[in-house]
């Protein structure tokens, strides 16, 4: 998981791809998918909230 992490690091038009749904990753699930493009929309929210 960590390498292809990093590989979308290094190709970020792919994240592009992925968030148009025009690509896919195989071999993850959707839940996955999502988790991953969230850490590259730049506006990731550790936390609720309610922790401080």
């Amino acid at each position: 998981m960590i390498n292809m992490i990093q590989f979308l690091e290094q190709n970020p038009s792919l994240v592009t791809l992925l968030k148009e749904k025009k690509a896919s990753l195989v071999g993850v699930t959707e839940l996955e998918q999502k988790a991953i493009l969230e850490s590259f929309d730049g506006d990731l929210r550790i936390g609720n909230g309610i922790w401080q």
